[in-house]
């Protein structure tokens, strides 16, 4: 199976580059699913229902979100609407929708899709993600009802997502984080079979601060003080993820590879 995962879509640029791009790459790639995390397509903050269903209307097969899950409130009632749409495992047990779900891929194919929010330096307490992933991994094994999976590991530390990926080796087809919007160099596949990449990166505007219109950002760090709201940027975006491809029967990545496609960032095509 040929997956496509894309880091988080960062405002109106992330979403343009989205709508405008996806569709040709399914074609061109052959892509049977496609995951994109679409946590920061509202003004940088969380996924309303009208930008979500552009996401999927534009190709996305799975919507993922984070820890602005529910930054838009609308998202409150319309997560448990768009079966389409997962937010992190881990988010809270009262928490609407769910962290895991089995989709079809083309051809009748099943893929596992999970989102986990990882604990070190979050700004909010959460489960332990390891745990959470782990009930997800017994319940749908490789070679199992699904032929892959995939797990959205969306956290801030470099060392929680090198540890998940480590943890699910040889138990989940993929392992890609997300969450500080800038794209690792470490695509590889692990001694076990899972495809791993550190974080897919943004699909946002890079002359900006992690997405951000450069000015306030700037001002906070320069005199500690703001002046107001961040505002995303809005030059061409790049479109950032990972490229993957398993074998069905074991449901193990057989390569992958980082992509990455307009704006500023130098181009990687599988």
């Amino acid at each position: 199976m040929k997956l496509l995962f894309l880091g988080d879509v960062m405002g109106r640029a992330g979403r343009a580059a989205v709508t405008e791009r996806l569709a040709g790459l399914r074609e061109s790639l052959g892509l049977d699913f496609v995951v994109v995390n679409g946590e920061n397509a509202t003004n940088g903050a969380g996924l309303s229902p009208a930008h979500a269903k552009a996401l999927l209307e534009a190709g996305a097969d799975c919507v993922t979100l984070g820890d602005h899950a529910f930054d838009q409130r609308e998202m409150l009632s319309f997560i448990d609407q768009e079966p389409r749409i997962v937010r992190p495992l881990n988010f809270s047990k009262a928490a609407p929708g769910k962290g895991a779900r089995l989709y079809e891929a083309r051809g009748g194919r099943k893929v596992l899709v999970a989102q986990v929010l990882g604990q070190v330096f979050m700004k909010r307490p959460f489960d332990d993600p390891f745990s959470a992933v782990e009930t997800v991994l017994k319940t749908h094994p490789l070679g199992g009802l699904a032929q892959a999976s995939l797990i959205d590991i969306h956290c801030e530390a470099t060392s929680e997502k090198m540890a998940m990926g480590h943890y699910c080796d040889g138990r989940a087809s993929v392992v890609v984080g997300t969450h500080t919007h800038v794209p690792t160099g470490d695509a590889m596949v692990l001694p076990k079979g899972t495809a791993y990449l550190t974080d897919a990166g943004m699909c946002g505007d890079y002359n900006s601060v992690i997405g951000m219109d450069k000015e306030e950002p700037l001002r906070r760090f320069i005199t500690g003080m703001s002046k107001g709201r961040f505002t995303p940027a809005t030059d061409e975006a790049t479109l950032a993820g990972l490229y993957v491809e398993t074998d069905d029967k074991t449901g193990k990545a057989l390569k992958c590879k980082a992509l990455r496609i307009g704006g500023r960032l130098a181009e990687s095509l599988p």
